[in-house]
């Protein structure tokens, strides 16, 4: 074999082999931020899920997928601002996460809820909660890229729209 092919050939192998290694590496599939959707209400039937207020799904592209999965409840109790950090818990099935009731009845609360691959790119969701102790919205802001929508992340200004709005509306229906 003459030596530019047999280098060449050489050269494609080690083209190949490398473009299978990656292809096999976790961080090749990671290539675009996580989606994240919320279930509710939980399955009580199921175990894992029993007893939640509501389940966090982590997708990418459309597979489920384990997540670092995080969150605050944002609330306005008597006009003060509260935070709470929420804590989830794994479930039977890949990629969801369950929530329990972790912030008080009293006041308007927001749950701003994350699912990140790594810390450049989460995909979060903002949950509103109703005064009846329901969800009465859930929002995951978006971005066009190129011809992709993507998640993007939420403002504390849209956290704080959020909890005004509402508390105004709650105190006006009390009139």
């Amino acid at each position: 074999m003459r030596p530019l092919i047999k280098s060449t050939l050489a050269l494609a192998g080690v083209v190949t082999a490398a473009a299978i290694l990656i292809a096999a590496t976790p961080s090749a599939r990671i290539f675009g931020p996580p989606w994240i959707s919320i279930e509710y209400p939980a399955n009580p039937l199921d175990p894992s899920t029993r007893d939640a207020y509501l389940l966090v799904h982590a997708f990418h592209h459309g597979t489920p997928i384990q997540s670092t999965v995080s969150g605050k409840a944002e609330g306005l109790v008597n006009g003060e601002r509260k935070s709470i950090a929420l804590r989830f818990d794994s479930t039977t099935r890949p990629g969801v996460y369950a929530l329990r009731k972790q912030w008080t009845d009293e006041g308007v609360w927001s749950l701003v809820i994350s699912v990140a691959q790594h810390d450049s790119d989460p995909a979060q969701a903002l949950v509103e909660l109703s005064p009846d102790g329901g969800i009465s919205s859930v929002r995951v802001p978006t971005r066009r890229e190129r011809e992709w929508t993507i998640p993007r992340p939420i403002t504390a200004q849209e956290v704080e729209q959020s909890l005004q709005t509402r508390a105004t509306r709650t105190a006006q229906s009390r009139r």
